[in-house]
């Protein structure tokens, strides 16, 4: 997706491609579930999984459901510790907790959207009673190299966590990101290692572009950071260079 969340037409087209002759397009994101069906909607696609929330959430295609998917698979974690530490070094960060349902409880400021249509402002304290799939911190007072640096002071334990685009950080349950949650979607589709394909270009797809790389295709976007970059077997070009839809296009 481009930065005003659009997809080229170019991306369209080879999505309805690769979905018309029977391949499972399917998303794994960081974004809660409320905030992945639209996508799912955009492009045009009925996956049978999606692995929302940095994986820490797996729904399955339900017809019968009110959003048409259900939750198969959840991993949350007790977020005290973490907040408590975090919330010590950076008072003046804003705090977000998702819960098993999708719904996130924050504190400070979020930009518009960004935590999707089932959200509410309650006090920090509050926080601290959630079991979460995902916490959530952003700091307007940091770049983001000094974000990662004060973060990795604090050193976090029996999380998962990541820094995203700017002063953003995710964190998840031990152990839990998207490559644990796409191994776990292709053991259930029963699909060969050889016939994966990932393409990514944030700090929280590094696993699962060296997961895909080991016997299938792991391929970062131009724009991607070098880390993310490494951890690939393949590159391909920018998003606003279509770099999305000429890795899709060598798939038969």
């Amino acid at each position: 997706m481009l930065a005003d969340g659009t997809i080229t037409p170019a991306v369209a087209s080879e999505v309805a491609r690769l979905r018309d002759a029977g391949h499972e397009v399917m998303i794994a994101t960081g974004r809660a579930v409320s905030m992945t069906l639209p996508v799912v909607e955009q492009l045009q696609i009925a996956p049978e999984y999606l692995v929302c929330s940095n994986g820490a959430v797996t729904m399955r295609r339900d017809p019968n459901a009110p959003l048409g998917y259900t939750r198969a698979h959840v991993e949350t974690f007790n977020p005290t510790g973490v907040l408590t530490a975090i919330h010590d070094r950076l008072e003046g960060a804003s705090f977000a907790v998702e819960d098993e349902h999708g719904h996130y409880r924050y504190v400070g400021d979020f930009p518009n959207a960004s935590l999707g249509i089932s959200s509410e402002q309650v006090e920090f304290e509050q926080l601290l009673d959630v079991e979460a799939t995902r916490v959530v911190v952003l700091s307007f007072e940091h770049g983001q190299e000094e974000f990662l640096g004060i973060v990795e002071e604090i050193g976090l334990h029996k999380v998962s966590y990541n820094i995203g685009w700017t002063a953003w950080l995710d964190i998840a349950p031990d152990g839990v990101n998207k490559a644990t949650g796409m191994e776990r979607v292709r053991e259930w589709l029963d699909m060969p290692r050889s016939r994966i394909i990932a393409v990514g270009d944030g700090r929280n797809d590094l696993e699962l572009l060296e997961w895909a790389a080991v016997q299938g295709r792991g391929v970062a976007m131009g724009q991607a950071p070098e880390e993310v970059k490494a951890a690939a077997n393949e590159l391909t070009g920018r998003d606003d260079e279509d770099g999305l839809a000429s890795a899709l296009a060598r798939v038969e």
